[in-house]
């Protein structure tokens, strides 16, 4: 490790200097980096090198070795400013220097003096001994990044030497000769030496990779209000204190230094009111004028809407703030009524203490909505589409559709106006560009234009983008998403190139007339990403010898027909013509003009945008002001030549490993991060071409192929995604699993396809985030620009495909089949065995026919199960592909009725059997899943049972009355004061083994809620309930929510309040006794007592003949065991049906993950009742989150008709915790329950145990939920396995 010193000084206005000088391992150099922290604008440091025996200023002598200074400019990294020296002679003693301020022309010393750090250059270098094995497996990572050339004794003398240089940099940075080595993997066949005359030969890395990925970590989140802007600050929520909530439209606040300005629209009657605040103190004026046909205007406002105190002076309006003070708060503002006069924006700056405050350099501008955009938005899942930006947009694609020009420009003038109004801004603006881009709008009609402004617009476009990017990093993946759909574009002779050298290609190759001349017009006149695809068909027709299909063909295969060509302002009407001496010619000049349309018209190019990179006018520059490795210039390199020669493999794997090098720049970008986004856009293109090429020839029951490439797929997506903590967790996972690999092996397919299962879980999930975020912006924009009606239903879902999560989503399916035969798992998977009959009917969506009855016997085939729903009346088996909880709530209500339900995991198998609706099948349960036949009739029905009805019968709820306490312990429970539940906990509370912990309990019994709801101050809400159940009695089953919702709206007797507080004290239950702590037990036992009008609860009495008024609710209060796993057990296997087996289901934190409809599966197994002590997992989780709670309490649903003879009705009523629970990102790469097998089956053998012991005692199946902590087992429940 390098020896470092450090230096700290305290600046003015609270800045403040840190130094930390680094001796470099090459023993010849040191680092000193200067950090300016706290730092508001730009300074320079003056500074000058101090050689031994001279007190005179000296440029460094690799600069010069004469007398003098030099000026370097801090950098922005992070929240600090950068600036870094490598000083190479070892005769410099110390560095000198002086402060510069960029804006203003004052300096900054030591007291009178200047600073001055020492160069200990003895003391910074440490000896390094970098081992041999180290070198060398560096030296072949060298070579193979070139490509494994054929290298001659000296070209392997200077990789050994840079692979030197490189370890040397690495332990510079902090890496320790441990961490080199543990990255280091490679086996050495023959020793390579630094001696000349040695051969290089070393195993091939294995296809096994492992990378870091939880650096990779990209999480943007910014609090957002429905409009989705920022969380207001306290001027805001203060200004909006003032002016009342319920009229505002818009709201922008600005800090500059230690002042704020908030400004709110609102609508008053029609009128549209600005409101300006400030906290500044003193006098204070506003300098502003409006715009009114675009937002760069500054026009003069007209009298009418001039506030009091204002004066008109040249060419604007100055009106001085009104002071608005208070006890707590004071501040200024003014009141500016624009009426109806159709304002767009309005710009300004304020004058104050002497001085003019602006935004940073430029006015403060804030656009207006209209009343008509204001109203009428489209809510979809909480998000909101900005409606004024896309009728803005129909309103102008009349002007945007004369060219590109003009389309690029209307594009950054409305991205400058919504790039503050949340995401819907951009996701607008990315729609509008996709539709473009697809060809659904017009890029030229009736107007010339040159190349160079086309260029120039785009530039102007993209490096708004990049501000953006730069500004607001929860908007990155939009950004994104747009830089993809457009070009580069360029300032100067970048677009004026595309109309001069298409002129040489004419005059060279002597092609001045028919299809060239009519592309040169084109061209000329308004070039566009189609000349690209021109010029490609070209090339691919003087390659192919002037065969014309080959012209054609490239056209067709990217979207451009004759009728296209033909439609252009300029048309294209004729088929090139060449003379066949001109080929070569033509290869040469037509090459080099696609690089010159690219560079223009094509963002993700990869050959363009690597030269970008790599070229020393421009690529140099940003390689060293973002701190990039040679590797990525090599690897760069390595990928231009792999993609000519269209090499797969290697290719995605250097894709990836050219991402990888490129990320770290890319998360803060110092400069120039237009062209960073651009390189990795084109990177990940690439790599999604190469990819889906490869799937073609892809052996998918070799699994070695495989999990090589779905971990380079993995890292992609990886570094392709947002809020991508789950992904990680998932390549992390993917990493243990692909390191346990042996074949074949039962153990590892299942864990295997539990990490593909999940991933299929997270792309389902980021497919609906892209649903709820884009879909309402492209319809509402589609229809008002009159898009194809397929156009805009598929709009989502192409720009999903075109995503890196489309290729994954292929592989882990294809790959599926595979693993469940390696695993003996077939294509089925059944929760309840039992052999049906029916007639074939689908639906999309279980909880949609719920209600429904069947009159004769049915099959469904439900393509969304969530686990939460009842099965309809009429129905035999439940078929689905969504992966269900064997003890879901649908799970159980199959087995009790004996229905068969099963998952299928083959959607072959699926389509198949969705193309016989209508038709009668039988199904068969076997060990091996179902057998399933259509060619059968009623009269010869292979199977016992044809129809069951799931409605038991004789099946009789009691009322029960309350008996005078509010409140109850453990110790006072019986049957007629509450239900099963609590019953159960004190009889296992009495007689369970010490080493089975039972929580501490107390209830509110039977005949609470009435006699709450009797109360006088709950007089108004009992009327109402009375009303609404008859209602409800009469079939108006909407009146359910209007009942829950009156019952939260119950007061608390004050005896039950201080009973409730009383008793929780006494058992010392975890109880906070401040009124935020009542407050949240209330609420939460008037959600347990609606819960009994919930409409599962209430369809599932009415199916079963219970009498719902005869439902009385006893609430069980119980301590919150937070612990490390909740498990539910089934003393008797309710898959097979096994009752020498128990079965257990467990998950990570709260139980309500596995009792719940949370997706995923969770980790289960079984044990023989005759060796507990070795338990079989038979699948492990894919459950995507885990709940953790603080200390706290839950009320528990304790109703009189859980577990009646016949009917379970545990599950159907609701249980809330006081506090509500944190959802955590499950992360099972290191799971101790799945990587330690001894623990695993200590832990398992107690549970199975406890389970034993249990079903002992009550001398039957149970149902038992428990918690794990510290190792110890806590049973919350227990009931009779139905």
């Amino acid at each position: 490790m390098a020896t470092s010193k450090s230096h700290q000084f305290q600046l003015v206005e609270g800045m403040e200097l840190q130094i930390t000088v680094t001796g470099l391992p090459n023993g010849s150099s040191v680092r000193a980096e200067f950090h300016l922290k706290n730092c508001t604008r730009i300074w320079i440091l003056h500074w000058g090198c101090i050689y031994q025996g001279n007190n005179y200023w000296f440029v460094p002598s690799e600069h010069s070795p004469k007398q003098g200074a030099l000026q370097t400019p801090f950098v922005k990294s992070g929240n600090d400013y950068v600036v870094i020296l490598e000083l190479r002679d070892p005769r410099v003693r110390a560095v000198e220097f002086v402060l510069k301020d960029g804006n203003r022309n004052r300096w900054l010393k030591q007291h009178t003096g200047n600073f001055r750090v020492e160069i200990p250059w003895n003391e910074l270098h440490a000896i390094h001994r970098i081992p041999k094995n180290l070198i060398e497996s560096r030296a072949y990572k060298i070579w193979d990044r070139k490509g494994r050339p054929q290298n001659s004794a000296r070209e392997q003398q200077i990789d050994y030497d840079n692979a030197i240089r490189e370890l040397q940099a690495e332990l510079a940075r902090g890496m320790s000769l441990d961490e080199l080595q543990a990255n280091s993997t490679l086996r050495v066949e023959k020793e390579v030496t630094s001696e000349p005359n040695q051969t290089m030969k070393l195993h091939p890395p294995s296809h096994r990779r492992k990378h870091d990925v939880q650096k990779w970590l990209q999480k943007y989140a910014e609090p957002t209000t429905k409009t989705g802007s920022v969380k207001s600050s306290a001027l805001v929520n203060l200004l909006k204190r003032s002016v009342g909530q319920e009229n505002i439209v818009s709201e922008r606040s600005f800090h500059i230094r230690n002042y704020e300005i908030a400004v709110l629209q609102i609508y008053v009657k029609g009128d549209c009111r600005l409101w300006v605040a400030t906290n500044m103190a003193g006098p204070t004026v506003l300098h502003w004028g409006v715009a009114k046909s675009s937002a760069g205007e500054w026009l003069t406002p007209p009298p009418d809407v001039l506030p009091e105190k204002s004066k008109i002076v040249h060419g604007a309006c100055q009106t001085h703030f009104t002071d608005m003070s208070s006890r707590e708060h004071s501040y200024q503002f003014v009141d500016i009524n624009f009426k109806r006069s159709g304002f767009v924006g309005i710009q300004f700056v304020i004058w104050s203490g002497g001085y003019w405050v602006n935004n940073n350099g430029a006015n403060f501008a804030v656009n207006l909505k209209s009343s008509d955009s204001t109203s009428g938005k489209l809510d979809v899942d909480g998000k909101y589409i900005l409606k004024w930006l896309l009728d803005e947009i129909s309103e102008r694609e009349k002007e945007a559709e004369k060219s590109l020009m003009h389309r690029f420009n209307i594009a950054t003038e409305l991205t400058e106006r919504c790039k503050d109004e949340g995401e819907g801004g951009c996701i607008g603006i990315m729609v509008w560009m996709k539709f473009m881009a697809t060809r659904y709008l017009t890029w030229n009609k009736n107007y010339n234009v040159k190349p160079r402004e086309i260029s120039e617009a785009l530039e102007r476009f993209t490096n708004l983008m990049e501000k953006i990017y730069l500004q607001q990093p929860n908007k990155r993946e939009i950004v994104r998403l747009i830089m993809a759909l457009v070009g580069r574009g360029g300032q100067g002779d970048v677009g004026q190139r595309i109309r001069d050298e298409i002129l040489v290609i004419q005059r060279n190759n002597h092609c001045k007339s028919g299809m060239m001349e009519e592309w040169h017009q084109k061209l000329h006149n308004n070039s566009s990403a189609d000349d690209v695809i021109i010029c490609e068909a070209l090339l691919n027709y003087v390659r192919s010898d002037f065969r014309i299909d080959a012209y054609w063909q490239t056209l067709k295969a990217n979207g451009l027909t004759k009728e296209r060509l033909a439609s252009y302002d300029r048309p294209i009407l004729s088929e090139p013509r060449f003379r066949s001496d001109a080929k070569e010619g033509l290869i040469r000049d037509l090459t080099m003009y696609l690089k010159t349309l690219k560079v223009v018209h094509s963002g993700a190019d990869l050959e363009s945008a690597i030269d970008m990179f790599l070229s020393p006018s421009q690529g140099h520059n940003v390689f060293a002001a973002n701190g990039l490795s040679p590797k990525l210039q090599d690897l760069l390199n390595l990928v231009k030549r792999l993609a000519r020669e269209e090499n797969a493999d290697p290719l995605i794997e250097k894709l990836v490993d050219a991402r990888i090098e490129l990320h770290p720049a890319l998360r803060a970008p110092r400069t120039r991060a237009k062209d960073l986004l651009f390189l990795d856009i084109a990177l990940e293109s690439c790599f999604k071409t190469t990819i889906e090429k490869r799937l073609i020839s892809l052996n998918f029951n070799n699994p070695p192929d495989i999990i090589f490439v779905i971990s380079v797929v993995l890292e992609n997506l990886c570094l392709s995604t947002f809020n991508n903590a789950e992904i990680i967790f998932c390549t992390k996972d993917w990493y243990r699993v692909s390191e346990t690999y042996r074949a074949p092996d039962v153990q590892w397919a299942l864990q295997t396809k539990a990490v593909l299962d999940r991933l299929q879980l997270v792309l389902a999930d980021r497919c609906q985030h892209y649903l709820r975020l884009i879909q309402p912006s492209a319809r509402y924009l589609g229809q008002l620009l009159r898009v194809d009606k397929h156009g805009i239903d598929v709009f989502t879902e192409e720009v999903v495909r075109a995503g890196p999560g489309a290729v994954l989503s292929t592989l882990v399916n294809r790959f599926d089949p595979c693993l469940r035969k390696i695993a003996n798992l077939g294509c089925w998977q059944v929760i309840s065995s039992a052999d049906a009959y029916g007639f074939l009917v689908c639906v999309n969506e279980l909880i949609l026919v719920q209600n429904k009855v069947y009159t004769k016997p049915t099959v469904i085939i439900a393509s969304k199960v969530t686990g939460e729903e009842e099965i309809p009346d009429g129905v035999v088996a439940v078929l689905t592909p969504c992966m269900i909880d064997v003890l879901s709530h649908v799970s159980i209500r199959a087995r009790n009725s004996k229905i068969c339900f099963a998952t299928c995991f083959d959607q072959n198998v699926l389509r198949n059997l969705k193309s016989k609706e209508g038709r009668a099948i039988s199904i068969h349960t076997k060990s091996t899943g179902l057998v399933i036949s259509s060619d059968c009739s009623n009269s010869d029905v292979p199977v016992r049972h044809i129809y069951i009805s799931s409605v038991p019968r004789g099946v009789i709820s009691k009322g029960k009355k309350f008996f005078g306490n509010y409140m109850i312990s453990s110790k006072e429970f019986t049957d007629e004061r509450v239900g099963s539940k609590s019953c159960n906990i004190k009889f296992l509370r009495e007689r369970v083994p010490s080493w089975i912990k039972i929580p501490t309990s107390v209830a509110l019994p039977f005949g609470t809620f009435e006699y709450a709801l009797s109360d006088d101050s709950n007089k108004d809400v009992a009327r109402k309930i009375s009303v609404l159940k008859d209602s409800l009695n009469r079939g108006e089953m909407t009146k359910l929510k209007a009942i829950q919702e009156a019952v939260l709206q119950m007061s608390a007797p004050m005896a039950l309040r201080n009973e409730l507080i009383h008793k929780l004290r006494s058992e010392r239950l975890p109880y906070l006794g401040d009124e935020a702590g009542w407050n949240k037990s209330w609420t939460a036992i008037k959600k347990v007592w609606a819960s009994k009008w919930n409409e599962r609860a209430y369809v599932s009495c009415k199916k079963t003949k219970l009498d719902h008024d005869a439902v009385c609710m006893a609430v069980l209060i119980q301590e919150v065991i937070c612990g490390d796993y909740a498990f539910v057990i089934h003393t008797n296997n309710p898959v097979s049906g096994d009752s020498s087996e128990i079965y257990t289901e467990i998950v990570k934190g709260l139980g309500e993950t596995l009792v719940g409809a949370y997706p995923g599966r969770a980790m289960s197994f079984i044990t023989k009742k005759t060796n507990l002590k070795s338990p079989i997992v038979i699948n492990y989780p894919s459950k995507r989150i885990g709940l953790y709670s603080k200390l706290s309490i839950i009320f528990r649903s304790d109703s009189n008709n859980e577990d009646l003879e016949g009917y379970a009705g545990a599950g159907l009523y609701d249980s809330v915790m006081m506090d509500e629970a944190e959802e955590v990102v499950v992360d099972y790469s290191r799971e101790q329950l799945i990587v330690d097998k001894a623990f695993q089956v200590r832990l398992f053998s107690a549970i199975a145990e406890a389970g034993n012991v249990i079903e002992t005692l009550y001398g039957c199946p149970q149902d038992i939920e428990g918690v794990v902590k510290g190792g110890n087992i806590y049973v919350v429940q227990a009931r009779p396995q139905l």
